[in-house]
């Protein structure tokens, strides 16, 4: 009888949204949903952009001891972005990102990356007080159709060096929910840590940080 009862309801509830599933906001119909965003350049408005902090994300990874790899993530990232697709060697990136946010699988290296220094000395990672990092880029170079190369600035601890990103145009559309023009992008790079003063552990474990990003930046 519940059962009975239970599809009645719901195919009087597909009767009434003429055959929508609601999933939110009515964003889904029944069959193949299309999806917000294509890797499509003539998706993208030229303008001023701003970070979605909720949906952008920096990876890192060092190999352990040489067993495995070890990562950790980023989030709540700020950031503004000046693009058109019409120049893209024109374009111009500035990202923030709040480094006592990291997220890590152990609590104890968490605290063991925000620790001072014992006795005076600077700590082993970043601190109790790190601040923002933060990236300024310098020069875009088209590389291909959907992809191109990021040097920038890049300031951890208080000391700055040079970081190339090779980035990869992910998709551009409207994003359902809150209406505004979005577009993504992939990103990879790779960072010596020794030279933003981050020393602890090398070489055994390595001072080469690899960096996976995934952002979404929002047309204002």
């Amino acid at each position: 009888m519940k059962a009975t009862t239970f599809a009645a309801a719901a195919f009087a509830t597909l009767a009434v949204t003429g055959g929508a599933i609601l999933a939110g906001p009515m964003l889904f119909a029944q069959g193949t949903p299309e999806v917000p965003g294509a890797q499509d350049p003539s998706r993208v408005a030229a303008g001023s952009y701003t970070l979605d902090p909720g949906h952008t994300l920096v990876k890192w990874n060092v190999s352990h001891f040489g067993f495995n790899d070890y990562f950790g993530i980023f989030g709540d990232i700020s950031g503004t972005m000046e693009l058109d697709p019409a120049n893209i060697e024109a374009a111009t990136f500035e990202i923030m990102v709040p480094i006592a946010d990291v997220t890590v699988a152990s609590a104890g290296l968490k605290e063991h990356l925000l620790r001072a220094g014992k006795d005076g000395a600077a700590p082993d990672f970043f601190g109790p007080e790190p601040g923002m990092a933060t990236f300024v880029s310098r020069e875009v170079t088209k590389t291909g159709d959907m992809t191109a190369s990021v040097t920038g600035d890049l300031t951890i601890n208080g000391k700055t060096g040079p970081v190339m990103l090779a980035v990869e145009f992910s998709g551009a559309g409207v994003n359902p929910f809150n209406k505004k023009e979005t577009v993504g992008f992939h990103a990879r790079g790779m960072m010596d840590r020794t030279q933003w003063g981050v020393n602890y552990g090398v070489p055994v474990v390595s001072k080469d940080v690899e960096l996976t990003i995934s952002a979404a930046f929002e047309k204002q």
